[in-house]
């Protein structure tokens, strides 16, 4: 019974990701990097956008805010180490690595410098992005993700922490597995998989000093009931330098960064939330 009810953040997920509806990608391929065949699409024209997905989704999750994202961007969508198209690898899943991929992808699609989304653990690894390879980055925009281990609520750890090797079987009886099997280039790694996974999300990180090391503007959002307490957004916030002063009459004061705050936004439905759009649209252009 506790591992049902600790891998129910993760069935929720699992159940909105497969219901979104995939947009067409323009162009699809396997970029070899770091020693992965990294998985991605790229729709639209403009200024390029890295854009990221949750952990256990897939480029899907995004449904129809990746068609809007690609009205005006060249969006470069990625299944991380793992997920969805690509396939795993002898490595751990972490932020760092999968960072490092991501700077690869640019470079070996010949891009300078892009701008960055993601989403949780997404969200992560584009935060790492921008931490490692800040030359590659010219905005960030960092959804419903913490900069350390303690911004997620208490209750939301606790059940992180339940996550271990009955968990893949537990999954395997979701959606989150019938459409990991129907993409996955193995989808018997399924087990080695999730138990990575398992010991990702249970791996205690504070990267609060980088963050007050950053000089590129980021956005920040997350849900007003979301898995991360609006209370560590808001020292998020700070740690890139808003939330210090008022902006003044002209609003001269303003930050480079943004924060936004999603209305009746959970962590399992931010990620398709037109809102975010709204909100993330602007602070790109």
């Amino acid at each position: 019974m506790k591992l049902i009810k600790s891998t129910k953040a993760i069935i929720l997920l699992a159940v909105i990701g497969c219901l979104t509806v995939k947009a067409a990608g323009q162009t699809k391929g396997y970029a070899d990097v770091n020693g992965i065949k990294l998985y991605y699409e790229i729709h639209g024209a403009g200024q390029p956008l890295v854009l990221l997905h949750g952990g256990f989704g897939m480029i899907e999750m995004f449904g129809s805010n990746l068609t809007e994202l690609a009205a005006k961007h060249r969006v470069i969508a990625v299944d991380l180490q793992g997920h969805g198209r690509t396939a795993d690898i002898n490595r751990p899943i972490s932020a760092e690595f999968m960072a490092d991929d991501i700077a690869a992808l640019l470079k070996h699609l010949k891009i300078e410098k892009a701008d960055i989304m993601g989403y949780s653990l997404g969200g992560m690894v584009a935060l790492q992005t921008v931490i490692r390879h800040p030359q590659l980055i010219r905005k960030a925009v960092i959804v419903s993700t913490p900069f350390k281990r303690e911004g997620w609520y208490a209750d939301l750890r606790a059940q992180q922490d339940q996550m271990g090797p009955g968990t893949a079987d537990i999954l395997k009886q979701t959606p989150i597995y019938q459409a990991y099997s129907k993409v996955a280039p193995k989808p018997a790694d399924w087990p080695v998989f999730v138990e990575k996974m398992s010991k990702a999300i249970k791996q205690n990180y504070d990267w609060s000093k980088d963050v007050a090391a950053i000089k590129l503007p980021v956005m920040l959002v997350a849900g007003d009931a979301d898995g991360v307490s609006l209370a560590h957004m808001t020292e998020f916030f700070g740690l890139l330098g808003g939330g210090k002063k008022d902006a003044g009459w002209d609003g001269s004061g303003k930050p480079i960064g943004r924060l936004a705050i999603i209305p009746n936004a959970t962590h399992y439905d931010i990620f398709s939330s037109n809102q975010v759009t709204a909100a993330v649209i602007p602070f790109l252009d």
